[in-house]
């Protein structure tokens, strides 16, 4: 016999408390379910922490027909068909993406219907290759957009007129948002919410959902760390200390990060470490620690209003005016643009309307 979990919460229709703000999946068969699941519990903790207010949102999850699709991990999920659904009545269109998105075509009913319905929400928002579907849905001519950066070169291919970027984790064109793959997802929806109900819930969400950093949608879906890591540890002939090393350096920013030093850390002779570095990194070893060094104090200038300077001696950069050198020489410009753009100033909370 074939389970078929319901691991998602039902639908609220019915419920006493008045939700001010309706969002709808729209799902299929084969779509991922941490596209799903992850979104939905974030919108999900944001009630708990609106209900004194009667604040709030009201989860729905469609599909073509209804009834219950299959995600590609074999989850079912239960689903209420789009035809019983007013789009007038939403607020916020979600589309999740999954195995199949990019061969459903502009004549699909599903297609059809998203199209339609995007001209009634206040906002269609796409998760992973979910944006294939809004590209169909002729939606995102002329929009800048993101999705799963393996699935960037055949969007740009079969619809040009959509502005493809590799590197965001969201991005916001008018009232269309779209994300990355799988857990961007999470950072789209606590956006979402920093949109409507402030910064203050969303960070209260994304503490309780043990989120390691509320990301903005300009940052990177690549983390030099995680990139460094895979590389260091799993490219063929690779010495599996070298792995550690990533970690080590971000343990210790600050101090002389030698090649000497770095090769103590792994234990290995100077000599040794020089030639297995250079086997499996295209880069220098100094080259590597710098990448580490702006990478955590790009994370500090967007999540913190710590002072520059005391950041660029955390961070390993000796004084201010190197770091801004580096950051001028990787990025094309200062900190202080940075911080401009993407800081916590940057991200202005929005205070609840009354209900």
């Amino acid at each position: 016999m074939t389970l078929t979990p319901h691991f998602l919460p039902q639908p609220l229709r019915g419920r006493e408390v008045a939700l001010s703000r309706t969002i709808a999946f729209v799902l299929f068969d084969q779509a991922l379910g941490l596209n799903l699941s992850g979104p939905a519990e974030v919108f999900s903790l944001a009630n708990r922490h609106l209900a004194a207010s009667q604040l709030g949102y009201e989860l729905l999850f469609l599909s073509e027909t209804g009834g219950l699709v299959r995600s590609s991990s074999g989850l079912a999920l239960d689903t209420d068909p789009l035809t019983a659904i007013e789009s007038t009545s939403l607020d916020t269109l979600i589309v999740v993406g999954g195995a199949g998105a990019s061969a459903i075509g502009s004549d699909s009913p599903l297609v059809r219907w998203i199209r339609a319905a995007a001209a009634n929400v206040r906002r269609t928002c796409s998760i992973c290759n979910g944006a294939f579907l809004l590209a169909a849905a002729g939606l995102l001519n002329g929009r800048r957009v993101a999705t799963h950066w393996c699935e960037v070169d055949v969007l740009k291919s079969m619809y040009p007129q959509v502005a493809v970027e590799l590197d965001p984790i969201y991005l916001r064109d008018g009232t269309i948002w779209t994300s990355a793959g799988m857990t961007a997802g999470i950072d789209l929806a606590l956006a979402l919410i920093e949109e409507d109900y402030g910064r203050q819930i969303s960070l209260s969400v994304a503490r309780e959902l043990v989120v390691f950093l509320h990301r903005p949608g300009g940052q990177a879906q690549f983390s030099n760390l995680l990139d460094a890591q895979t590389r260091l540890g799993l490219s063929p002939g690779a010495d599996t200390r070298l792995s550690r090393l990533p970690a080590w350096i971000m343990d210790n920013l600050s101090a002389d990060l030698s090649v000497e030093r770095l090769a103590d850390a792994v234990g290995m002779s100077p000599r040794t470490f020089a030639r297995r570095f250079s086997q499996v990194h295209a880069g220098t070893p100094a080259r590597f620690v710098e990448d580490l060094r702006l990478e955590a104090a790009r994370r500090q200038l967007e999540e913190t209003d710590m002072p520059i300077k005391r950041l660029a001696s955390l961070c390993g950069f000796g004084d201010e005016e190197r770091m801004r050198r580096a950051f001028i020489r990787r990025f094309g410009v200062p900190p202080i643009a940075i911080r401009d753009r993407f800081g916590i100033d940057a991200r202005k909370p929005t205070i609840p309307a009354s209900a």
